[in-house]
């Protein structure tokens, strides 16, 4: 699949000093989403607003759908949709007015059927004579990413869409972002909430601090990184680890109350049954038995404090 963002090499230091980019490249494929996690610091707005063309990147380049999006500005521009994570907007206007505007705004004809279609896919239509300062920072957060929409970009960066706003909510702005890809725009997005990235995205990029710690499809990254564990009460606590059980990697936990095995990657599934059989052979009566799977957040945490 074609790349629609290229960025090589780029680098970006304030005039303080400080590194907020070191190096980063990152291929970004047509019609994906993809989710850009790091904490508060990581570099993540900076990369956005140098590829939005609102920051100067110290170093490197970056490509938008074949232009250079310092030296062809206008026309990456053009390409772009920003739904920063200020909530600007002039709050004595009307949802209407405030996409038309921005349309305009980017160069685009008037297209009213175009703005009514948003709108509606935002679930924003009955909304659309109201005055934003009327409506709530879910429905406001909508808004702006109807803004972001209005002149049909083929790229749309999220800055963390969804802060602030309830459950509900969330939802159905996952719901419409799905839809969005389903028309071929990528999507890019920085969020907090793991469970948003592990629900939407096609592929993660995890940052920190200035440098890009991978980038992987979820399912894969899941699978190779995520761990898996078999966890086993005992009706009778047990003083040691019988030799059987250490031999298939299992380890004694809560002062002998359970046995862990942890295992992935395929590795040690095949000794669930061997664990299961030793358990029995040595007389242990079990309480209870549970898995537990890595979640991104899990490999995220680790990912970054390995780091740290």
């Amino acid at each position: 699949m074609s790349a629609i963002v290229s960025i090589q090499n780029l680098t970006k230091t304030y005039d303080n000093g400080f590194v907020a980019l070191k190096g980063v490249s990152l291929d970004i494929r047509q019609g994906e989403i993809l989710a850009l996690l790091g904490p508060n610091g990581a570099g993540k707005t900076t990369m956005i607003s140098i590829i939005c063309g609102l920051s100067m990147p110290s170093g490197g380049k970056v490509m938008v759908g074949g232009h250079d999006v310092v030296r062809d500005f206008r026309e990456t521009r053009k390409l772009i949709g920003l739904v920063p994570q200020e909530l600007t907007t002039d709050q004595f206007e009307t949802v209407w007015n405030t996409v038309n505007f921005s349309r305009g705004l980017h160069g685009g004809k008037s297209n009213p059927k175009l703005i009514e279609q948003i709108l509606k896919d935002l679930s924003l239509w009955e909304k659309r004579d109201n005055k934003l300062r009327e409506l709530s920072g879910g429905m406001k957060r909508r808004v702006l990413i109807a803004k972001a929409l209005a002149h049909e970009p083929r790229v749309l960066f999220l800055d963390e869409p969804t802060a602030g706003v309830d459950v509900e909510l969330r939802r159905g702005m996952w719901s419409a972002i799905n839809r969005l890809r389903e028309t071929g725009v990528t999507v890019i997005l920085t969020t907090h909430y793991i469970e948003e990235a592990e629900e939407m995205a096609d592929r993660i990029g995890v940052i920190n601090k200035g440098e890009i710690l991978l980038v992987e499809d979820k399912r894969t990254l899941l699978n190779k990184l995520g761990r898996k564990q078999l966890r086993l009460e005992l009706k009778e606590p047990v003083t040691a680890l019988p030799p059987a059980l250490a031999e298939l990697h299992v380890t004694l936990a809560e002062e002998g109350r359970a046995l862990i095995h942890e295992y992935g990657n395929g590795a040690g599934e095949s000794r669930i049954g061997a664990v299961l059989a030793a358990v029995e052979r040595e007389g242990l009566s079990i309480s209870d038995i549970s898995t537990h799977q890595s979640s991104l957040e899990d490999i995220f945490v680790s990912l970054v404090g390995d780091r740290a």
